[in-house]
């Protein structure tokens, strides 16, 4: 029972604040700005948006080449279209529970291609610990190429470098500290804990031994790469956003990739970033919303599409 509540908490509160997001933004909306909304999203030129979905599309192949490199090197060799329909249904049931799709995932490898949970769940969450790096990356180019703009914000709200600076440190000793423990200690719940994780351990540790490792590497870079590239394109979708600067798109990117993982696939959280961020460079507020979600939809519905379609034909697939 406990654990029922907890799986619908983890559900609709999330789904409740995407909700209240898209409730709050479209109400501080006046008719002029909705029906400015409403022809920019008719007028759209929908080849961009279907340009950016065939990138979608790459990236998930990408993924789940990235995976079988990963299995591989534990000694299991998976299909490439059990990987592809295993991504396109985790996606999908990402949109339900944030972040539930990675266990899905290895339970799909697990029941299709019988490698064990543990250790398809640890080279899920190397991917994840190689894809935030990679976002990492992003983020401090976004610094970068907006630092000026940045240090006037932290003045403004009167937040001095000196107090980022020991905030970081400590984030950084912390850190160090928890893997000296985890590395060197012999406390018994240590040992443990070592234990029940050997083969999520043995997962996420493939990643730095495998024989195609480069090839790992290249793939990651090309999923990242794909998911600028799908957020830029339909920026010439609408003749008002065509011309905004890269500057400005990878600080969009950054914080709609955020949002995505703060509610159920980004659900009134992605537009209302993009919004937000956007007007902070003088974009209409109409303008940003209507890109927000021109963007945001079209990305679900393809995700709909394909989780579904994995759902069908992975129990094909397996009989064959």
């Amino acid at each position: 029972m406990k654990k029922s509540v907890k799986n619908l908490l983890l559900l609709f509160i999330p789904l409740l604040i995407g909700c209240g997001i898209i409730f709050y933004q479209f109400s501080s909306l006046t008719e002029n700005e909705l029906n400015n909304i409403e022809k920019s999203l008719l007028h759209a030129n929908y080849f961009y948006i279907f340009l950016s979905l065939l990138v979608a599309l790459l990236s998930h192949w990408s993924r789940a080449f990235r995976c079988k490199f990963a299995l591989e090197h534990l000694g299991y060799t998976t299909k490439i279209s059990t990987n592809f329909l295993a991504v396109c249904v985790s996606y999908l049931v990402n949109l339900t529970i944030p972040r539930s799709g990675e266990f899905t995932r290895a339970a799909l490898l697990k029941k299709y291609e019988n490698v064990p949970f543990d250790k398809a769940f640890g080279t899920i969450v190397a991917e994840r610990i190689v894809d935030l790096a990679l976002f990492l990356l992003f983020v401090i180019l976004g610094v970068l190429l907006q630092f000026d703009k940045l240090h006037q914000f932290l003045i403004d709200q009167q937040v001095s470098l000196k107090t980022i600076a020991f905030a970081s440190i400590g984030i950084v000793l912390c850190g160090i500290l928890f893997l000296l423990i985890w590395i060197y200690a012999e406390w018994s719940i240590i040992r443990k804990l070592k234990h029940k994780l050997s083969g999520l351990t043995e997962g996420i540790l493939s990643v730095w031994h495998m024989e195609k490792k480069w090839r790992y590497i290249f793939h990651s870079m090309l999923i990242w790469l794909c998911y600028l590239v799908m957020f830029y394109i339909p920026i010439f979708a609408l003749p008002e956003t065509e011309k905004i600067g890269f500057d400005i798109v990878i600080m969009g990117f950054i914080f709609g990739s955020l949002a995505i993982g703060f509610t159920n696939g980004g659900i009134g959280a992605f537009p209302f970033s993009i919004a937000l961020i956007f007007g902070q460079y003088g974009i209409p507020e109409e303008t940003s919303v209507a890109f927000g979600w021109l963007a945001w939809t079209s990305q679900t519905l393809l995700t709909l599409f394909l989780g579904l379609i994995g759902y069908l034909l992975l129990p094909l697939q397996s009989r064959k």
